[in-house]
């Protein structure tokens, strides 16, 4: 078992129910709750959308949803304005393109307005069940970094690092593992490596001053 593959059999014993925290009954309102979470907390877009999927609950609901509106309904995520322009427009493609239908290649997905490529491998590996590839959020950024798996800092590239390593069965669950223990131990500013299950196999901490030492690299706060 390589170091890789250690980790992650580590943090699925640690967290074993680790899952999107966005909630959704649908592709479309993964959709929606993907695009509203840009530059927002999972817990914000929670608030709105308990709200929001009552009031819109079809695609044709959106794509006919007067700006303003949806602006308003949507404006405690942020960015309301262009959120609202790509979802409305968004919804009108999925109708005029797939039939109604979220598509579920990660290739049309980004064809939709909104869309980039962790909001795509989001809506592809949890909506249908796709590894199209490993969605990188700010946690598994910043874990990424401080567990040497990459040296990159721009998401795409980072992506590319992780699909290398990470078996491909493990690609959909990876960054539910690990933005659950960045949640709760491998936090930005103050990790608590002492806590951490994965200390042994972590080259950012010397394990006595739970400084960042260790590794090609100094991890900058």
């Amino acid at each position: 078992m390589n170091r890789i593959e250690k980790i992650i059999l580590l943090l699925e014993e640690v967290y074993p129910n680790a899952r999107l925290k966005l909630n959704y009954k649908n592709p479309l309102q993964l959709l929606i709750a993907s695009i509203l979470a840009a530059q927002c907390t999972d817990e914000r877009v929670n608030k709105v959308t308990a709200d929001l999927f009552n009031k819109y609950t079809a695609v044709k609901d959106f794509a006919e949803a007067k700006n303003e509106e949806l602006e308003k309904d949507i404006k405690p995520t942020g960015f309301f304005r262009n959120k609202a322009k790509n979802i409305i427009n968004a919804c009108k493609l999925i109708i005029e393109q797939h039939n109604g239908e979220v598509p579920e290649s990660k290739e049309k997905l980004l064809l939709l307005p909104g869309v980039a490529d962790k909001t795509a491998n989001m809506i592809s590996c949890n909506a249908f069940s796709i590894a199209s590839g490993i969605v990188v959020d700010t946690h598994v950024k910043r874990i990424a970094y401080r567990l040497d798996l990459s040296k990159n800092t721009n998401p795409v590239k980072i992506e590319k690092d992780l699909i290398n390593m990470v078996p491909r069965n493990k690609w959909i669950s990876f960054p539910h593992l690990v933005a659950f223990h960045g949640r709760n131990i491998c936090k930005a500013r103050k990790p608590k490596c002492f806590q951490c299950s994965i200390k042994d196999l972590c080259y950012s901490t010397d394990k006595i001053t739970c400084k960042v030492t260790a590794g090609s690299h100094a991890y900058v706060q």
